[in-house]
């Protein structure tokens, strides 16, 4: 299999100019923008599996790091849903013709308020979406909400918490900046109308984005055409070849 060749591309200017590591596949449209999680990059399985179905099928694949993720530049602590959204549209904007939108976790979220964003900008640029375990509102339902008043107390003190990840060596830096921004990103409860399909992929079994998360999302998404898929025995990962093997049935059939 041919690998695509990295590239990066510029986001933002003066002191918030940062350097974003692509990885581009030419195909076939809609192509696939694939949207990573928090602490997560662009090698991980999810993605790979999507770049393996994406050579096979002569489709395009693009996918990419967060500023402070895999091998892009800036610093994790400056991170926020702002910036990393600012960084997504600008991967998009390099991507041509409408794509697939695939967002794991926090990248879900992302994906949703890309999608929000283009629905005015340019509709018809998203084909649709598949969530996998979408971490809608994070930085407030399930972050800072899941704190402990000293955890509180340490973060407004220090301006950011470390806590410990189950999915790596190195904790999670929750920075008092990160929550603050999520704030004016939230999705809360309205109805979201994103003129898309979508398909949401989700773990009973998940203990950091819980299965009832992606209920409330799909009552949001009453205008929409919605496919919920619940898997019994499934954690936050959804890694599994049985899990992967969904992830890339719900792109195929979206495109």
């Amino acid at each position: 299999m041919i690998q695509p060749e990295p590239r990066t591309i510029p986001v933002g200017t003066g002191a918030e100019a940062r350097e974003i590591a692509v990885l581009a596949r030419p195909g076939q449209a809609p192509g696939v923008l694939f949207l990573g999680g928090f602490m997560s990059d662009m090698m991980g399985s999810k993605a790979e599996a999507l770049d393996q179905w994406a050579a096979e099928t002569g489709r395009a694949l693009t996918r990419f790091d967060y500023s402070g993720h895999g091998r892009s530049g800036g610093d994790f602590a400056d991170g926020t849903i702002t910036r990393w959204l600012e960084e997504a549209r600008a991967v998009l904007d390099q991507a041509e013709g409408p794509q697939i939108l695939v967002g794991s976790s926090m990248g879900g979220w992302i994906a949703l308020l890309l999608a929000l964003e283009m629905t005015k900008a340019a509709p018809g640029r998203i084909a649709g979406l598949v969530l996998l375990a979408p971490a809608v509102d994070m930085t407030r339902d399930l972050i800072h909400a899941r704190m402990t008043p000293a955890e509180r107390a340490e973060m407004e003190a220090t301006g950011a918490l470390r806590q410990p990840s189950a999915y790596s060596d190195q904790p999670y830096l929750i920075t008092r900046k990160l929550i603050d921004d999520g704030e004016s990103h939230l999705l809360g409860h309205r109805p979201v109308a994103l003129g898309a399909p979508v398909h949401i992929i989700q773990g009973v079994l998940d203990e950091e984005v819980p299965w009832q998360v992606a209920i409330d999302l799909v009552a949001q998404l009453a205008q929409d055409d919605v496919v919920l898929t619940i898997i019994k025995d499934a954690g936050h990962r959804l890694s599994r070849p049985e899990d992967l093997k969904k992830l890339i049935a719900a792109v195929e059939a979206i495109a």
